[in-house]
């Protein structure tokens, strides 16, 4: 059975494109003492009220975090791809205030808090990088509100879509224009702030104009450019080292 320190890749790759670390720092991950856990989809992995003594990183599949109203209605805060850290901050924040839950199956390796102030105190530049992964997350989340609060539904989904591609390249998860994407249309509607039907017919008119090809769970974008300009798209607030080819 793969062993999860053979599964760090990810992480350390999320971590390089994002951060500089020698190779002292890489191994220094490598050896981070990981639990590893099987999770079906639509499964809480943490739960907004909680109070963690550990963190988690995903190895493979998708996570979103979300909050639910009063009134019971979902809206997603982030989606989540393999190599993500997604909840470095309850190190600090004692009690939770959103929900990550998977989107697809998904492989997690919990590590416990301890273990990460460890590695943060005698690894400056893991400490930094993952300081610069949880300012980056923080990023996102502005860029979710002016996509939310200021964009049409055709920008508010085309801007989603190259964000995610953007991401799963930069971890070397996507082949040239195409990735998987297990993500349901009601995903995206709880993600954009629109209904399931709108979202449908803005998917549609994607595909009319050419963008995008998107079957089952793998998306194509069949025009790059100009998925970008329908989304208003600027990978600015992603704040790579390098900016993925395309």
């Amino acid at each position: 059975m793969t062993s999860p320190q053979s599964m760090t890749h990810l992480l350390l790759r999320k971590l390089n494109s994002i951060a500089t670390l020698d190779q002292e720092d890489q191994i220094a991950v490598d050896r981070l003492p990981l639990q590893l856990t099987d999770l079906k989809a639509d499964q809480d992995i943490v739960r907004e009220g909680d109070r963690p003594m550990r963190s988690c990183f995903l190895l493979s599949g998708m996570a979103c975090w979300f909050k639910l109203t009063g009134e019971g209605r979902r809206q997603i805060l982030s989606f989540q791809i393999s190599g993500d850290l997604p909840d470095m901050q309850s190190i600090h924040l004692a009690t939770l205030d959103s929900t990550l839950s998977t989107l697809s199956p998904c492989r997690v390796a919990f590590v416990q808090h301890e273990a990460l102030l460890d590695i943060c105190a005698k690894r400056p530049n893991v400490a930094n990088a993952f300081w610069r992964m949880t300012l980056i997350d923080a990023a996102i989340f502005r860029e979710w509100v002016a996509n939310v609060g200021s964009r049409q539904a055709l920008g508010r989904v085309a801007h989603l879509l190259c964000e995610l591609v953007s991401r799963i390249r930069a971890v070397g998860l996507a082949d040239k224009f195409v990735c998987e994407l297990p993500v349901t249309q009601t995903e995206l509607a709880d993600a954009t702030g629109l209904s399931t039907v709108h979202v449908n017919r803005t998917l549609q008119s994607l595909r009319r104009q050419n963008l995008i090809h998107w079957k089952d769970s793998q998306l194509e974008v069949l025009d790059w450019a100009g998925l970008q300009e329908a989304g208003d798209f600027d990978p600015t607030y992603l704040h790579m080292r390098t900016s993925p080819a395309f």
